[in-house]
């Protein structure tokens, strides 16, 4: 039975991943940040860990929550958006370190304690960015912070893969998906959303290492 970890699963496309993986007959290790998301997966058949990626003291303590796992898949989901603010306006302080401690600092932190768990199972780590993190396509400035934050991310994947060469990293652009973040208006159904980003990683080979790809398998030029 191959084993998923699930770094954000408490709503959203991390909740419908946990609910797929689960249905497909996967063993799934699930975290979230509140009693209530853990509640929900735990009724799911998941696995459950108490885990907020933008704390570090709680991250500090997940290696040894996983000790002695082999990871298959490993997915990082968490994230935030930020004030959708254009580059007219400055972030906050308190806006910024908000939105780059869970979109980026959190992946950082995670990083050093899961992926060497995945390259024992010679597995895959797909990280949920955006494309509106892509530097070469960036055609607004709208939400700019948010869109530093995943150009950040999308360079610590990036350069992480080289530290874990039995590993399969991937950045992975979800499409604009009906969650709370995207709203109801968006055109991808957030099942279809999940579907599609699991058969996208369920096809990865080592020569996908480093490689930005979208939830229907459109490949982009780099992260």
């Amino acid at each position: 039975m191959p084993t998923t970890l699930l770094l954000g699963a408490s709503r959203g496309i991390g909740l419908e991943l946990a609910r797929q993986a689960v249905a497909a007959g996967e063993r799934v290790i699930a975290t979230a940040r509140s009693d209530d998301g853990l509640a929900t997966l735990r009724e799911l058949g998941c696995q459950v860990l108490k885990l907020d990626v933008a704390n570090p003291a709680s991250v500090s303590g997940l290696a040894w929550q996983l000790d002695g796992e082999k990871i298959d898949t490993g997915w990082h989901v968490a994230g935030v958006m930020c004030s959708r603010a254009d580059a007219t306006q400055p972030p906050t302080q308190q806006d910024f370190d908000r939105v780059m401690h869970a979109n980026v600092l959190g992946a950082m932190q995670v990083i050093p304690q899961v992926a060497p768990l995945v390259e024992a199972a010679q597995g895959r780590f797909a990280f949920l960015s955006s494309v509106m993190g892509q530097i070469g396509s960036a055609a607004g400035s709208n939400a700019w912070l948010y869109r530093v934050s995943k150009a950040a991310l999308n360079m610590a994947v990036a350069s992480a893969r080289h530290a874990y060469p039995q590993a399969t990293f991937v950045c992975l652009h979800p499409g604009w998906a009906q969650t709370d973040m995207g709203g109801g208006a968006a055109p991808v159904a957030v099942p279809d959303s999940a579907a599609g980003l699991r058969r996208v990683v369920a096809a990865l080979t080592p020569a996908d290492n480093g490689a930005f790809l979208q939830y229907d398998g459109q490949r982009f030029s780099s992260c």
